[in-house]
């Protein structure tokens, strides 16, 4: 199969191509549909013409060979093809029902929220739960984690797999961290990661956050335009990634406050058009209390719907597993309460029980009455 994906292996593409390909970050036939023609004419410097014949080479070498769909199918083979698209599980029953049995691979699930609503936590979460067995609702596979701010943290990941019976040191072991520094390093990271997920069997991808280097570098009016088209980049790489690879990702995304919206929610996400409409599913993270709500914002298939969950040791939990935990702690907390008290009475009465012993014990009265012997 690799002998398959390499450069030379299509026909026209000799030495001088591989090689120039190569020094442009296209390593295999995989790289060349996801990237496509016009960035490869871009970074490469040939002819536009000459990139969309390797490209179109490239994707008829990679249906023959069975790893994308033909041209034109059935929505009967679609169908087929759907049963056995892969699905990770969040760990809960109130997710898993949001996203019909779990997070979708080939597809790009956006999480967005404002500060503390679970984002982090939520990929954290499907950063441990995607390397269950598959009998357990995992895929056995590893991780990208492009961390843009900062907030991964492994010892959350001990946390998390720790309270879902999993050893966490082989956890962290297959989870790869790349810290992004800017926008152009975080999709140069992006660009890059083929060979990575190939050699790693890498079946889910992290961007958290996908759109913050990009609000923090692009101030302004006068640079929206080309932020969006930087963001657009990214985002339709991410999405085409995992099609092409054959695994999830998540995005999760910053917000802002409307300031036109007088009644209702005033909350919206960053990155405007751009990164909603190529989301495939759309999720919308709040607070509520110590909980939180997920709402089904956008999906082609999915309803628009809520459910509450919350966060714990295990990352994202259930609500009642929360107030369960929230009871057990406070009837540890009422015993320990009783117990000290029901000790700080025994030791009272034995240091009352103690005081009467000594008082009756000095204060014997002395009859003065009898005369002493001569």
């Amino acid at each position: 199969m690799v002998e398959d994906l390499r450069l030379d292996s299509l026909e026209g593409v000799g030495p001088v191509t591989t090689r120039k390909l190569s020094d442009a970050g296209i390593h295999n036939v995989m790289d060349l549909i996801v990237r496509g023609p016009v960035e490869i004419a871009e970074i490469t410097g040939m002819e536009k013409d000459t990139a969309e014949k390797i490209v179109n080479k490239a994707r008829q070498h990679l249906v023959e060979g069975g790893l994308i769909a033909k041209d034109f199918v059935s929505a009967t083979e679609i169908y087929k093809h759907r049963q056995s698209i892969g699905k990770i599980t969040t760990g809960t029953n109130c997710l898993d029902t949001l996203f019909d049995g779990g997070l979708e691979t080939q597809a790009l699930t956006e999480v967005y929220g404002e500060f503390g609503c679970g984002k982090t936590q939520f990929a954290h979460t499907m950063s441990v739960m995607v390397q269950r067995p598959k009998e357990e609702g995992g895929l056995e596979g590893s991780v990208l984690y492009i961390d843009t701010e900062n907030t991964f943290r492994p010892e959350r990941i001990v946390s998390i797999a720790q309270a879902h019976g999993m050893d966490p040191e082989k956890v962290l072991d297959r989870i790869i961290v790349a810290r992004a520094y800017n926008s152009a390093h975080q999709t140069l990271i992006l660009e890059e990661a083929g060979p990575v997920i190939e050699e790693n069997n890498v079946k889910l991808i992290v961007a958290d956050s996908a759109v913050g280097l990009f609000r923090s570098e692009y101030l302004g009016r006068g640079t929206l335009s080309n932020r969006q088209q930087k963001l657009n980049h990214f985002v339709h790489l991410l999405s085409r990634i995992a099609e092409t690879y054959n695994c999830a990702a998540i995005a999760t995304n910053q917000v802002m406050a409307s300031p036109d919206v007088f009644f209702g929610d005033p909350t919206r996400p960053i990155g405007g058009n751009v990164v909603a409409h190529t989301s495939t599913y759309r999720i919308y993270f709040k607070k509520s209390g110590k909980k939180r709500i997920a709402r089904m914002v956008d999906s082609p298939h999915h309803p628009e719907e809520e459910v509450i969950f919350a966060l714990g040791e295990a990352g994202v939990i259930d609500p009642e597993d929360a107030e369960k935990k929230t009871k057990k702690t406070t009837a540890k907390k009422t015993t320990k309460k009783a117990k000290d008290s029901e000790d700080s009475e025994v030791e009272s009465s034995a240091e009352i029980s103690e005081s009467d012993t000594v008082e009756s014990t000095t204060d014997i009265p002395v009859d003065d009455s009898e005369p002493l012997e001569e």
